[in-house]
């Protein structure tokens, strides 16, 4: 056993002189920023300074960002090696099926950064003493002199004994099948803009248990796809040993979560969802950890810093997890080998990053209500080596062409998703998080008479130039035990006893269905740039999610998607699937989230009318409860005859047929509402209606 003290650490440093300090291009396009400039040259000095260092000390960002390659368990010639890192250890040895699970047999060998390696032969007849699916472990003494049990830091796969206790800890085996997967499909071309289906994998059966990927596959990623959504992305990828954490304590970050499958499953999964044109990106969770120790990475050396910050610093109370130091190097190198292992070993398309706000500040978001201020955002809690983090995380996944990130925050971060080059943080899109926050609080806590027009408009809108967003109507979170999804919001118990068409429809669920389409097409077309939608609320899925536990008797009633609600003709779920089936073929055809035009001519508070226009289509909302409205002026940017392309109303989104598609709608020149020509249209109660100029229909009619 060796004597420990804190190891050298390689520093990140001071800025060289020799490099061009600048960061402030991002300033140019918010006058605001201005008095922040020292700010951002700053945070673009250390990011320039870090590339630097990498490129002196590693070789380039390539080179260390392949830690995965060095650390963790590989077959070489000859045998396995095993390379760790835990720098305040006394002892290390490696234990497993290989060695009878003797602590002393295969001890490690350590450098002065407390890099531990040690070499496995493979026995006399050439045989591998580890193979394929063989359990492993390490065997630590602490500077404590602790005799302690740990999982490699790198492992590629971990599972659960199925003999074990409810929530039994991980193990991990030895991933080194004999042949690789064989990839079929090439990844499809980058959608100009995201139309994104969220799911949980082991929510995704009908039946009370957890789906596999291989189930996803099979059974929902032609779904998806038939649906008209061009990205799928997946939530709980990453391992982890919580099941109703939604997959948010992540305790091995490089292995597949093997309650779906194996990785060759997952891979199969991405395989296939490229070979249908759907674009893969997966929740990555780099924002905490998990608080697990035996089968996690926390204490991983016997203390509380190896991974993390020291002390209080270092764990996130409301989340019950800890907090990476983005200020060490090893941590950095775990972290970016993380990001590029997702897209290079399963050919992801990119990430949503988890829990942004809680990485740009030392306050983590806790207690914190963001007014919108500046000063709020480049003042002293601001965590200056997590804002170079993710900026080195966003350099690098887009080095890999096509790649989309994607920011969770809630603060409204300045420059989140301007380019690195420019000072920003480098997000291609951030999520408009206050949207379906609006949705709920109106649906819960107002009259329908009481709607403003003018607020919804501006939620819809208030986003920060040339900084793209995703719109959603409703959260995952929404959906959990103690809330309700928009539908349930809307039509409560009646979802039980209603939604038959061979019953007269009520006017709960009459007027739910019409919301429900309404406010769906709003957020989709109006909201953002992109748009997200989790499992089952494009149906109005019943009901809410609950994880087994305790509490419900490990039930998995309520962690299950109903899918044959959609599926069968005579129930209003159908109606509702065919109408966001057509919401996404409308943008599919006429492109218009990724049009640069967008002109809201109309927010009429009496009338409870919304009226604006999004590439070249023209949209027409009536939101009023009870009237309809014959002859209704609305404006337009060109001249033409209009035609109905998209029908809240239809028969066959459950709607009542008002509103004829066969009309004709002739444009009449001069002003109205600041737009050249106008047209006259019929505009039902609850409904709302998309035009667009014959010369420019696609596909007929929606």
């Amino acid at each position: 056993m060796r004597s420990v003290t804190k190891p050298p650490h390689r520093t990140v440093g001071q800025p060289a002189t020799e490099m061009a300090v600048d960061g402030t291009a991002c300033i140019e396009g918010d006058q605001y920023l201005e008095q922040f400039r020292d700010h951002f040259t700053k945070r673009f000095a250390m990011y320039q300074t870090l590339k630097s260092n990498i490129q002196r000390n590693e070789g380039g960002i390539e080179a260390f960002s392949r830690g995965y390659n060095r650390f963790g368990l590989h077959r070489v010639e000859g045998g396995v090696r095993a390379v760790e890192w835990a720098p305040m250890a006394k002892y290390l040895g490696l234990i497993g099926d290989f060695n009878g699970w003797d602590r002393g047999a295969t001890p490690f060998t350590v450098d002065e950064y407390g890099v531990w390696t040690c070499f496995v032969p493979d026995r006399a007849d050439g045989t591998p003493a580890i193979k394929h699916m063989d359990k492993i472990k390490l065997a630590m003494v602490t500077a404590k002199e602790e005799h302690v049990e740990r999982l490699p830091a790198y492992a590629r796969y971990c599972v659960q004994d199925p003999t074990s206790p409810c929530f039994p800890t991980y193990e991990s085996v030895f991933w080194s099948p004999p042949n690789s997967y064989e990839w079929k499909h090439p990844k499809p071309e980058k959608p100009k803009t995201l139309r994104i289906y969220e799911a949980h994998v082991g929510m995704a059966s009908e039946e009370g248990k957890v789906a596999t990927y291989k189930e996803f596959t099979e059974n929902i990623l032609p779904r998806i796809a038939w649906l008209g959504y061009n990205a799928v992305q997946l939530m709980a990828v990453q391992e982890h040993p919580y099941y109703a954490s939604f997959g948010y304590h992540v305790t091995s970050f490089f292995a597949c979560s093997s309650r779906f499958g194996t990785p060759d499953d997952l891979k199969e999964l991405v395989d296939t969802a490229h070979g249908l044109g759907l674009y893969v990106v997966m929740d990555i969770v780099h924002s905490h950890s998990a608080p697990n120790v035996l089968d996690g990475i926390n204490n991983f050396d016997g203390t509380d810093h190896c991974y993390f910050h020291e002390g209080a610093r270092g764990k996130h109370e409301l989340w019950d997890s800890r907090l990476f130091n983005y200020g060490a190097w090893e941590v950095l190198r775990f972290l970016l080998s993380n990001v590029r292992w997702w897209l290079e070993e399963y050919r992801f398309d990119g990430y949503r990053f988890d829990g942004v706000t809680s990485v740009l500040f030392t306050h983590h978001g806790i207690g914190v209500g963001f007014s919108g201020g500046y000063h709020e955002y480049f003042g002293p809690n601001t965590d200056m080596d997590a804002c170079v983090y993710l900026m080195m995380a966003n350099d690098l996944a887009h080095s890999f062409p096509g790649t989309v990130t994607v920011a969770e925050d809630v603060s409204g971060m300045p420059t989140l998703c301007r380019p690195v080059a420019e000072g920003g943080f480098g997000f291609d899109y951030r999520l408009a998080m206050s949207i379906p926050d609006q949705w709920i609080k109106m649906v819960k806590e107002q009259r329908d008479e009481d709607w403003q027009m003018g607020h919804i408009v501006h939620t819809l809108t208030n986003r920060r130039h040339n900084e793209a967003v995703i719109s959603y109507a409703e959260s995952h979170d929404q959906a959990l035990v103690g809330d309700k999804t928009l539908a349930f919001w809307l039509m409560d118990k009646e979802m039980y006893t209603g939604m038959s068409k061979l019953e007269p429809e009520s006017p709960v669920v009459f007027r739910g269905m019409a919301l429900h389409k309404m406010i769906r097409l709003l957020s989709f077309s109006l909201g953002g740039d992109a748009y997200l939608n989790f499992m089952g609320n494009e149906f109005g899925h019943p009901e809410w999610i609950d994880f087994p536990r305790e509490g419900n008797n490990s039930s998995y009633h309520y962690a299950r998607r109903q899918w044959s609600l959609s599926e069968k003709e005579h129930l209003r779920y159908r109606d509702l699937l065919n109408f966001d089936r057509a919401m996404m073929m409308l943008d599919e055809n006429y492109q218009y989230l990724s049009h640069g035009h967008q002109y809201v001519s109309l927010k009429h508070e009496g009338d409870k009318m919304i009226v604006y226009e999004r590439g070249q289509l023209v949209f027409v909302y009536n939101m009023h409860p009870s009237k309809s409205y014959e002859n209704y002026r609305i404006g337009t940017n060109w001249p033409g005859t209009y035609r109905i392309v998209l029908d809240s109303d239809a028969p066959e989104f459950g709607g009542h047929n008002r509103h004829d598609k066969d009309t004709k709608f002739f444009s009449t020149e001069g002003l109205y509402l600041e737009r050249p020509h106008s047209i006259l249209v019929y505009s039902a109660c609850r409904s709302v209606v998309v035009y667009a100029r014959e010369e420019d229909i696609v596909g007929g009619s929606a």
